[in-house]
């Protein structure tokens, strides 16, 4: 799913006549397209409003999960079963066979999802405390998850023979949690491009891996009558230095040497999008791109944002459709929610934004599980009330094992953030930023964001004197990411000469009994019980001050 390195340079390599050609010369039919406010520029994407839904639920679970899962060897699997040498190819080679007889598309006929249960997964999730879920409609390998007549390579056809998309709305919808999609395909183009290639060494050096494949070549074999190139899209040129495998990170934002997208990759991605929008009718698209998909390759993305906000408006006669988008310039965070990966700001953002993670690695990976390498329900709930209090959400994926299932391990991490929320949910749910995000020692040696984001786990780790601080009507919350050794918390920023005014109460959510407290210049110093309700972290709930 993700990139691991610096993006750099978004325009170079593109010429600005391609551009141009591409970008403002009505390619694509535009009978889809539903009238409303919002046209397919920047200008007037800038109206947007974030909904209020969004910004109150502060957080969402997601299913990241595709045929990448099958192998339960981690993200990027499509791409990388097709590098010679690497772990994914020994592994691939081991288990299915080479790459020029047994592809990916090999790898989506195993899949087949046969554990899948989305409602008792939805209502876990609902359980643990989410009030919003996502799910993957399609990553950079192309598939589908859902019915789709522009993509005969769907999980209706091909793999589960099933309607991912729509089981999950189902239960989404049946569990009154706004639904969600998350797009990943429009980087098929050049991510699939290592299954052009050959192996180097070995026995079977030289012989083509299976990228250019085509539909004459299914002659008696199990996709007799499907085309791998509408899968692989790899009837094209390699990029510049395509071999080199980091280049993929460079030439992200369609610039620095990739070959450019064709007019009709452009045109079906913008039809498929568009058929996902009308048939399943999602408040949230999150879109694993630079701004939008495509852009500045084509406007595609610009006209399928416009066509989900002037649709919502249209269904719910206002607009509640929240995208999700990744390095925004300035103008480009009015027009949609910016979404930071694997990391957090390092500041309250004025505008609502997202944090996105997971527990292990995007797509299963067995070994998280064999070795004890998931996140801990405590780092999940520390990085919710940091980014909370930054004026974000945190949408949180659990990785789903290729049968449809999540492991014991990862149900744990779910079920003990559910026992923290059924405490402390209201310093999350529908608050606001305070004056301050916080306080504490892990605030002067934060990482800053690298791209994406990807300054997770690179700071100091939170402690009892690290505190995060949000707000909800004429309440203060204050929580504690640790309990204290010595009974006692001490909250500077709540000192009785920075302005705030007299505090009143102090009460510690899980904890019936009334606290004792002081406020002086030092800070508010609070007298804490014996033991602490709960664990992880700890909240207490403030009256008086001014906020």
């Amino acid at each position: 799913m993700k990139r691991r390195t610096l993006i750099k340079g978004a325009l170079t390599g593109l010429s600005s006549l391609y551009l141009s050609r591409l970008a403002g010369q009505g390619l694509l039919d535009q009978s889809h397209s539903v009238a409303g406010p919002f046209q397919p520029n920047w200008d007037s994407l800038a109206q947007y409003q974030v909904p209020n839904w969004f910004r109150d639920a502060k957080f969402g679970l997601w299913a990241h999960w595709s045929p990448q899962c099958q192998p339960e060897r981690g993200d990027w699997y499509a791409r990388g079963m097709y590098q010679e040498g690497s772990d994914q190819y020994k592994y691939h080679c081991e288990k299915y066979g080479h790459p020029s007889k047994f592809g990916f598309k090999d790898v989506i006929n195993e899949w087949k999802a046969e554990n899948w249960n989305p409602e008792e997964l939805v209502a876990l999730y609902k359980k643990a405390g989410a009030k919003y879920f996502v799910a993957l409609a399609n990553h950079h390998d192309n598939f589908d998850l859902f019915d789709s007549k522009y993509q005969s390579w769907n999980s209706t056809k091909i793999g589960p023979k099933k309607d991912l998309i729509g089981g999950w709305a189902k239960a989404a919808k049946h569990q009154g949690l706004p639904f969600g999609v998350s797009v990943h395909a429009a980087h098929t183009w050049s991510w699939m491009e290592t299954a052009q290639r050959s192996d180097k060494n070995g026995p079977l050096a030289g012989v083509p891996y299976d990228g250019k494949t085509i539909k004459a070549d299914g002659a008696g074999k199990w996709w007799n009558g499907y085309d791998p190139q509408e899968l692989y899209a790899q009837n094209h040129p390699l990029s510049t230095n395509s071999l080199d495998n980091g280049m993929i990170h460079k030439q992200w934002n369609w610039g620095n040497g990739v070959t450019p997208p064709s007019k009709a990759y452009c045109e079906k991605f913008y039809n498929r999008m568009v058929e996902l929008i009308d048939k399943y009718e999602p408040e949230l698209m999150y879109f694993d791109d630079t701004a939008l998909p495509l852009w500045p390759a084509s406007d595609v993305g610009l006209k399928i944002a416009a066509h989900l906000y002037n649709s919502s408006i249209k269904k719910h006669r206002k607009l509640r459709a929240v995208i999700n988008g990744k390095i925004l310039d300035e103008q480009q965070r009015k027009t949609m929610v910016w979404d930071i990966e694997r990391g957090q700001s390092n500041q309250i953002e004025s505008f609502p934004w997202q944090t996105d993670t997971c527990i292990g690695d995007w797509h299963y990976d067995r070994r998280l599980y064999d070795n004890n390498r998931y996140k801990t329900a405590k780092t999940v709930i520390h990085t919710l009330a940091d980014v909370v209090s930054k004026n974000g959400n945190l949408l949180l994926n659990i990785p789903v094992r290729g049968d449809g299932s999540i492991d014991e391990k990862e149900r744990a991490v779910v079920e003990n953030i559910a026992a923290w929320m059924q405490i402390n949910s209201e310093a999350i749910y529908s608050t606001r930023p305070w004056v301050t995000f916080g306080e504490g020692p892990a605030m002067e040696l934060a990482a800053p964001l690298s791209a994406q984001g990807f300054n997770e786990g690179k700071g100091k780790p939170f402690t009892s004197s690290d505190i995060r601080y949000t707000t909800k009507g004429k309440m203060l919350y204050a929580i504690m990411l640790g309990w204290p050794a010595d009974q006692g918390a001490l909250l500077k920023k709540l000192g009785a000469t920075n302005g705030i005014g007299k505090i009143n109460k102090v009460n510690l959510l899980g904890y019936h009994d009334q606290l004792v407290f002081q406020q002086t210049e030092a800070g508010l110093k609070v007298e804490l019980p014996g033991q602490a309700p709960g664990k992880d972290a700890f909240v207490l709930k403030i009256e008086g001050a001014i906020i």
